[in-house]
C-alpha cells in the first residue's frame, strides 16, 4: 500500500514498497520515473541506503556498483526515449546533491524540440513551474514509456 507521504523519505518509501515511481530494484539503488515530466523519459537513482548524502559516503565497492546501475539506468533511458520520440537528442547524467540529502542522480533526456535557449543549457534553467505545474506531473499518460524504461532495464540486467 503506497502511502501519500511517499515523498517525504523517498529512499525509506522505496524500500518498503511504498513508492510508486519505483521501476525497479537495481544492484546498489532504485531506478525511478521522475515526479516531473516535463521532458519525457525524467528518471531518478535513488541509493538504497538510508542515511547516506553524497557518493563517497559508500565503501568503494559500493559506490562502483551504483555508478554501474546510474550507467544502466542512462542507457535504457535513452533506448527508451529514442524508439518513443525522434527528436530524441541525448541524456544527461547529474549528480548534484543541493538540496536533498540524500543520494540520487538525475537522468535527464534532451529533446531537439525544447526551446532554443534552454536546449544547450541545464534543466535547471528551466522556468520554476515547470517543476509545480500539473500539466508536467507525472500522470498515468507515460505508463507506456514507463514500460519501456522497465524493460530497457531488464534488457541490459
Amino acid at each position: 500500500m503506497t502511502s501519500p507521504d511517499w515523498r517525504a523519505d523517498r529512499v525509506g518509501s522505496a524500500l518498503r514498497g511504498e513508492n510508486p515511481t519505483v521501476l525497479r530494484r537495481l544492484g546498489a539503488g532504485f531506478a525511478v520515473i521522475g515526479d516531473v515530466q516535463f521532458l519525457p523519459g525524467y528518471a531518478v537513482l535513488l541509493t538504497d541506503q538510508p542515511g547516506v548524502e553524497r557518493l563517497t559516503d559508500l565503501p568503494r565497492p559500493r559506490r562502483l556498483a551504483y555508478l554501474a546501475d546510474l550507467d544502466r539506468l542512462g542507457e535504457a533511458v535513452e533506448r527508451a526515449c529514442r524508439a518513443a520520440d525522434p527528436a530524441f537528442r541525448r541524456v544527461n547524467l547529474e549528480i548534484l546533491g543541493n538540496k536533498d540529502p540524500f543520494l540520487h542522480a538525475h537522468i535527464w533526456p534532451r529533446y531537439e524540440w525544447e526551446p532554443a535557449y534552454l536546449v544547450e543549457k541545464p534543466v535547471w534553467l528551466y522556468p520554476p513551474d515547470h517543476w509545480r505545474d500539473p500539466q508536467y506531473a507525472l500522470t498515468p499518460a507515460y505508463a507506456p514509456l514507463r514500460a519501456a524504461i522497465s524493460a530497457e532495464l531488464d534488457a541490459l540486467a
